[in-house]
């Protein structure tokens, strides 16, 4: 794209720092929490990642775009970020499953961004005053008018933004990882499924649907308001908790179903979100962190001395210090050393702060889905 035609912007942070670049993408105004994630790959799958929902998303890694966008590699069914930050974009991009370019992919979902800005800078900013409200604007272009919009936005702690991505109806998912992506030998692919698995989206990816289904479980993903009662009508082998958006503590309908769930004596599984909303219905707290850990490579362990190299994306963390007696934590990021895992003692509960499907990332989690799979057998078929 050349600066000559290339359209104006602003980003402007609510301390009042302003970032001055160019518009790529759709034109106009939006107001998010401003984070940054430090993959060096996988951007389409942040910017479809419901996780993402009502925050804007600076890109470390130095140019985006290059690959373009596929349909295959979408996460949900549309773009969840409210706006992209990056340094450099490239809007001819070279790759063979490529079908469009980045900015008119975000020109279709109706999603600004802006590029041209010293993106080490402002995730220095991040990391030091944490992460805050902001806006990117191609029609307000006086910082102190589109300050005064991101004051009046609210703060994402105590916001519930899963009943903006969750499914409005129940639907069932069968489709595993395709063969040529599939990378473990643990998988059961070619069998009928054996374990039925209730999914509560709280804005769940489809790579986690996947995994499900290529360890033999057929996945019924329901609305996240959905009932303990409506849920084990479908007689699940095992009760699964998804990644999803917001402050976990407001979403109050999680906690008091997960709690209702966990007395059925059921294997429940938690990611990310899910994570959070077990240990919240398991008496723990959460608290926000200071800019969040996202990107592709945190590392998280405890048991045995092993280290997983994890893709994490969360905002929220569980305090250890209000973590019941009867709950064991068995990973911690080894970055901070905040909470990445816990499991119940006596029952078969468990959940990781982190994303064992990865899309984008590393598999050294993927062991966790055949682990749920083990605890779905256990309760079945006991010895």
């Amino acid at each position: 794209m050349s600066l000559t035609s290339a359209q104006p912007a602003l980003l402007v942070l609510a301390d009042g720092t302003a970032y001055t670049g160019w518009s790529f993408g759709a034109p106009g105004t939006v107001i998010g929490e401003v984070v940054f994630n430090t993959g060096m790959t996988g951007y389409q799958e942040v910017l479809t990642d419901p996780s993402y929902c009502g925050q804007i998303v600076t890109f470390t890694y130095p140019e985006l775009g290059n690959t373009g966008v596929n349909p295959d590699d979408e996460e949900s069914a549309f773009p969840h970020v409210r706006g992209a930050i990056a340094r450099n974009i490239c809007t001819r991009p070279s790759n063979w499953r490529s079908t469009q370019s980045l900015p008119d992919y975000l020109k279709q979902h109706n999603i600004p961004g802006i590029y041209g800005i010293d993106t080490r800078a402002l995730t220095r900013k991040i990391r030091t005053v944490g992460a805050m409200n902001g806006a990117i604007s191609t029609e307000i272009l006086d910082p102190g008018e589109l300050r005064n919009l991101v004051e009046q936005a609210p703060s994402m702690s105590g916001l519930n933004l899963v009943k903006e991505v969750t499914t409005q109806t129940a639907y069932q998912w069968l489709e595993p990882t395709e063969t040529a992506w599939e990378f473990s030998d643990s998988t059961r692919r070619d069998e009928e499924p054996r374990y039925t698995v209730v999914a509560l989206d709280f804005g769940v990816k489809r790579n986690i649907l996947r995994r499900l289904a290529s360890y033999g479980c057929r996945v019924i993903v329901v609305p996240a308001d959905t009932s303990s009662e409506e849920i084990l009508k479908y007689n699940p082998d095992g009760i699964f908790l998804s990644n999803g958006p917001g402050d976990p503590s407001a979403v109050t309908e999680g906690i008091t179903t997960t709690k209702a769930l966990v007395k059925a004596d059921k294997p429940v599984f938690g990611i990310c979100m899910g994570h959070q909303i077990l240990g919240l219905s398991l008496g723990a707290e959460t608290f926000k962190l200071k800019f969040g850990h996202r990107g592709l490579n945190q590392p998280a362990g405890l048991a045995q001395q092993q280290v997983e190299i994890t893709s994490q994306n969360h905002g929220f963390a569980i305090d250890p210090d209000t973590i019941a007696e009867d709950v064991q934590i068995t990973h911690l990021n080894l970055n901070d050393r905040t909470v990445a895992g816990l499991k119940h003692k006596t029952l078969p509960l468990f959940s990781v702060q982190y994303h064992p499907e990865a899309s984008p990332g590393p598999h050294d989690a993927d062991y966790l889905f055949e682990r749920f799979v083990q605890a779905m057998q256990q309760q079945k078929e006991p010895s």
